[in-house]
């Protein structure tokens, strides 16, 4: 009962603590990290940050965990490595800027 209380509490405190973030601000999280880090303790710590996409969302520390480096030297290293990992709609039209419309 207490183990369920305690997992309870912490899915609470997760989603209280969940933040979304665009991403061409994903820089700013990532600077919040101490490097170098391993792929698997960058994604435990971004586990609340949803990245907003052009098109849809995805869990940011989901994301890293899937990466194929195993450590990251610096926030621009895994920087380039979100960007170089998602699908191409996800940063939106091909030669087109968020101000135009």
């Amino acid at each position: 009962m207490a183990a369920e209380i305690t997992a309870n509490t912490a899915t609470v405190v997760r989603a209280i603590m969940a933040r979304e973030v665009k991403l061409n601000h994903v820089e700013s999280v990532l600077r919040e990290l101490s490097y170098p880090i391993s792929r698997e303790d960058a994604a435990e710590r971004f586990d609340d940050v949803t990245l907003v996409l052009a098109e849809g969302e995805k869990n940011l520390g989901e994301h890293v965990s899937q990466m194929s480096d195993a450590e990251f030297e610096s926030a621009d290293d895994l920087e380039n490595e979100v960007f170089n990992n998602l699908p191409r709609r996800a940063v939106g039209e091909p030669y087109q800027s968020e101000g135009e419309g």
